[in-house]
């Protein structure tokens, strides 16, 4: 392995536990936290003769489908967890295959190993859409999903009715507005990853083919997962 491999490999293991470390010392407001995405209203009341807004962000809609393993799963199934979209199709000749594997390496970044105080992985999980479920079947997404040595458990790859998956990646999470000149609506071929947070608010769109745009989501997902409860502080860290 050349040095810049290690070096970066090295970064790919340590970063997020270093963000770890950096949230958990500062408070919220001295770090910078991935924004919120989408208001779908503000509302406003009076509380001590003072006015206090409160901003209500777009949530994104609950889905029903299909996982590699052939079960049906939904999207409320992930309840408090920090989620990692991206859209692919597993007969792409193209961005797919290097959006699979830079997947891949985040979740191995993140990887809780028995033997060291690594990052709790329940706080995550992955979701990969195919925007071809008619060819891309469970059967089909699991023979993918292996070739690439997906962890089945906090990775899914998901099939089920088209519109459903178009509708939830263009109207949901809005694709559109972020790529430019927008996507094809009949045939979505989209190299950004999106993060969501335990609310399935959006905070963040990356370059799943950019390695500075992937240590920039790393550092997010960390941050998520540190983002305090109003009622008690979350533990990252398993025991």
């Amino acid at each position: 392995m050349n040095k810049s491999a290690l070096l970066g490999l090295c970064l790919a293991i340590l970063l997020p536990v270093v963000c770890y470390f950096i949230v958990d010392h500062f408070s919220e407001n001295a770090v910078p936290m991935p924004p919120r995405y989408y208001p779908d209203s503000v509302i406003s009341k009076v509380e001590g003769g003072k006015e206090i807004t409160d901003t209500i962000w777009h949530k994104a809609a609950d889905v029903k489908l299909v996982n590699q393993l052939g079960d049906s799963v939904s999207l409320s199934d992930l309840k408090g967890k920090v989620i990692v979209a991206d859209f692919f199709f597993t007969h792409c000749p193209s961005i797919c295959p290097t959006l699979t594997k830079n997947m891949k390496k985040l979740q191995s970044s993140l990887k809780l190993k028995d033997d060291t105080k690594m990052i709790d992985t329940t706080f995550v999980q992955f979701v990969s859409f195919t925007v071809d479920p008619q060819r891309d079947s469970a059967e089909q997404l699991k023979r993918y999903a292996d070739r690439f040595g997906v962890n089945h458990d906090v990775w899914w790859m998901l099939t089920g009715n088209k519109k459903t998956i178009y509708d939830f990646a263009l109207n949901e999470l809005k694709l559109g507005l972020q790529d430019g000149e927008g996507v094809d609506s009949n045939f979505i071929h989209s190299q950004k990853m999106v993060l969501l947070d335990k609310d399935r608010v959006v905070r963040g769109y990356y370059d799943g083919l950019d390695s500075a745009s992937m240590e920039k989501l790393a550092e997010g997902i960390v941050f998520l997962m540190l983002e305090k409860d109003k009622k008690k502080k979350r533990n990252l860290f398993r025991k």
